[in-house]
């Protein structure tokens, strides 16, 4: 490539004409543990979108924390998380915060030290970074979990009561994230990024799990102060969020996100094309939930759908295929990777 990947994502989220659309592939540990040297070997064959992938290195059967079936796992927030799918991420199942009452001596980890599972060694993490600037890698900072980390602190249905009844503790409890968060933004600023990433899973595949107006009183307030620190710092926000969140694009904009992962079957290729083009960068989530039971043809045609109905000559697109599932045909993995080199670059 004539540019970097640094320098490619950078004129893509700010419309300054990338020479390719970036794409990313996900695959669950679960895939490696059920395809193993066929997964490996097909990684191998697409080094465009796998620039860094080592063979031999893969251990097939080893699951990171909340990914081993059966385990019951206490990450360093205090919430349980437990696993009934080996491969897959757990669910968290033991709230911290379920009583109210336990706000009063509950803390969130310290930032300087822990992430949400594992320690952290920011000195490494600097040294990190310069290695991913000097490759010419996008330098990104993980600000991990916003909307998602109260209902996984107080628990889905108590923290959608939370809304409706609105008591004090829902705003003291969204003041104690924004702190946590700001001076996690902080220590990623420090050892210097390009972006940041944050996770805030908040919508169902009708609409938003609370109201636009909910949303605007007590979120989007935490989004501003967050994303605006990031953007003043000349730092850009990536935020993952699943479901249908057409009713807050404009807020999302407002706050500063820079690119965001819409949800092809819950948005729909129209809406996000009428919400999201030419206006936020789009980082399309393929239509994993149909990736089981589509053909090959229909993989690849999803593909050059999605190129040829969103992408702009100035940028403004990626292209993101998430394989969680045990279900997925390998050869449809191939060729939705295949589809991606040749529709992409």
């Amino acid at each position: 490539m004539a540019i970097s990947s640094r320098e490619n994502w950078l004129r893509t989220v700010e419309f300054r004409y990338p020479e390719w659309i970036p794409c990313y592939v996900g695959l669950a540990p679960i895939l490696f543990k059920l395809y193993r040297q066929d997964l490996e070997r097909l990684i191998l064959e697409h080094p465009l979108l796998f620039p860094d992938y080592t063979p031999g290195h893969q251990d097939y059967d080893c699951m990171p924390p909340a990914y081993h079936l059966g385990e019951y796992y206490r990450d360093n927030w205090g919430c349980v998380w437990h696993n009934i799918q080996e491969g897959l991420e757990g669910q968290v199942v033991g709230h911290p915060l379920a009583d109210w009452r336990a706000l009063d001596t509950w803390r969130p980890p310290d930032p300087q030290h822990y992430l949400e599972r594992g320690e952290v060694d920011w000195e490494e993490m600097r040294i990190y970074m310069a290695e991913q600037a000097s490759r010419g890698k996008l330098r990104n900072g993980s600000g991990e979990r916003l909307f998602d980390r109260l209902y996984a602190l107080r628990g889905f249905e108590n923290l959608m009561l939370d809304f409706a009844e609105e008591p004090p503790e829902l705003t003291r409890l969204i003041d104690i994230l924004t702190a946590h968060e700001l001076e996690l933004i902080q220590l990623w600023l420090g050892i210097g990024v390009d972006a940041i990433s944050f996770h805030t899973d908040i919508g169902t595949q009708r609409g938003l799990m609370i109201s636009p107006g909910s949303f605007r009183t007590y979120i989007k307030p935490m989004f501003t102060t967050l994303f605006q620190t990031c953007r003043q710092a000349g730092v850009h926000v990536s935020l993952s969020s699943d479901g249908r969140l057409l009713d807050i694009v404009d807020d999302l904009l407002e706050c500063g996100v820079s690119v965001h992962d819409p949800q092809l079957r819950a948005n729909s290729l129209e809406g996000i094309k009428q919400a999201y083009r030419g206006r936020l960068c789009i980082n399309l989530d393929l239509d994993r939930q149909g990736f089981p039971f589509m053909t090959p043809a229909e993989m690849r045609e999803q593909v050059h759908m999605v190129v040829d109905t969103l992408a702009l000559p100035e940028g403004g697109l990626m292209v993101l295929a998430q394989f969680y599932g045990a279900d997925i045909p390998l050869a449809n993995i191939a060729a939705c990777m295949e589809a991606m080199e040749d529709f992409c670059y």
